[in-house]
């Protein structure tokens, strides 16, 4: 067994460590817990801390750094608290222990995904605080829950609130990923997520005959046709190395349902989908292929979505927007390579995109496996404390952009 504070630990990563041990991990997670150690983070730096229930049982806490000029918008710093189930069995050590080994590794659930990022901003803002630092634009960071669950019942509704305008936020950062190169991952925009259920009914019988016009046969083809459209897509990526993955939509089969006995034809089937849909894509006409597949099926097959998002968005990567320049800037003067991608999956800079806030994911760790919801989570010390340091440079950058022509 680790100890709990190793004899000369850095302090931002022994609070790194006592934030991993909150148990906040789906399907039920502590949020009492985390919201006490935010309003303690809150009281001993010294900012406005503000509670605001989406849901019950669902608490956005805000902590507030305020800046020198009212008028400006603000930088708005988002992570969330959940974090997705464990396979213990699967684990070297206990996810919810925080067990550092001698090499420095740190290992739990929330290790990447994303507890670093949130005290990284905590530990950024306590360093610039304690230099004396005040800054023009005011710094929000939100700590949002049930994000590895869609943000149903997280930011999806904390962005139509009034306390949400409140914040006025002119530019976010959110959550990003590992990078096991020299480079640092910065992610600009999201597929959106479809997921799709198709049935199919058809001719019920007795298993020994054939039947015709099976509900199973009309879903074969469907299948069959999503599946193909697969693999163009597998193969564009796979030809065109200035491909990344966010920049394709993938398609996975994910759920088959129906039948009741081995010897009766089923009446109905299903099938399951989840679509990553590449932000470039024309939705409507998207939806009109996955009717056509459909309808070339037969009769009675039809699909309806379980989920479907519509409102990508894309945050400006050109030198010319001041957002931008600051990021880049602070990543160019650091000497830190920048990669720009499109996220492969779902965060909650989708809401706050959709809202029209530029968002960037970001989470500063390269030469780090991408272990997000694996086994033996883990993130090095050193590349922990290495975030820090970015923070605390790119915070001062964008607290201080100047007026935008928006805001004159």
């Amino acid at each position: 067994m680790a100890s709990k504070r190793r004899e000369g630990e850095h302090p931002s990563v022994t609070l790194f460590r006592q934030y991993l041990r909150i148990r906040t991990v789906q399907p039920e997670p502590d949020y009492g817990a985390a919201v006490a150690f935010l309003e303690e983070r809150a009281c001993q730096l010294g900012l406005g801390c503000q509670k605001v229930e989406v849901a019950p049982g669902r608490v956005v806490t805000v902590l507030t750094w305020p800046g020198t000029n009212p008028r400006l918008s603000s930088l708005l710093l988002n992570s969330h608290t959940d974090v997705v189930p464990v396979f213990k069995e699967h684990w070297s050590h206990d996810p919810f222990e925080a067990f550092k080994d001698a090499d420095g590794y740190i290992y739990g659930r929330g290790a990447q995904d994303m507890k670093c990022v949130s005290i990284q901003y905590l530990e950024a803002v306590r360093r610039l605080k304690v230099e004396g630092h005040h800054f023009p634009r005011t710094i929000h960071m939100t700590f949002v829950p049930d994000e590895e669950i869609g943000g149903h019942q997280g930011m999806e509704l904390f962005v139509k609130r009034p306390e949400f305008q409140a914040l006025r936020a002119g530019f976010a950062l959110d959550e990003g990923l590992a990078n096991p190169t020299d480079a640092f991952t910065v992610f600009y925009s999201e597929r959106s997520p479809w997921w799709v259920q198709v049935t199919s009914t058809g001719k019920p019988g007795h298993g020994s005959r054939f039947i015709e016009d099976t509900a199973a046969e009309k879903l074969h083809k469907v299948v069959s046709s999503i599946l193909a459209f697969r693999e163009k897509e597998r193969q564009r990526l796979q030809s065109d190395p200035q491909l990344k993955q966010g920049a394709v939509t993938s398609v996975n089969l994910t759920k088959l349902e129906g039948g009741v006995a081995y010897n009766v034809v089923p009446a109905t089937m299903s099938a399951s989908f989840d679509f990553r849909v590449a932000p470039d894509v024309d939705l409507k006409a998207f939806e009109e292929q996955l009717q056509g597949w459909c309808q070339a099926a037969g009769e009675g097959v039809t699909f309806e979505f379980a989920q479907k998002w519509t409102e990508p968005r894309v945050t400006s990567t050109d030198d010319s927007d001041p957002w931008w320049a600051a990021f880049s800037g602070v990543c160019k003067d650091m000497n830190l390579t920048l990669e720009p991608e499109i996220f492969p999956a779902a965060t909650d800079s989708r809401y706050l995109r959709a809202v029209g806030v530029p968002a960037l994911g970001f989470s500063p760790m390269n030469h780090t496996p991408v272990l997000l919801h694996d086994h033996d989570e883990r993130l090095h010390e050193a590349m922990f404390l290495r975030g820090i340091d970015i923070y605390t440079r790119l915070l001062p950058a964008l607290a201080s952009v100047p007026a935008l022509p928006s805001e004159s």
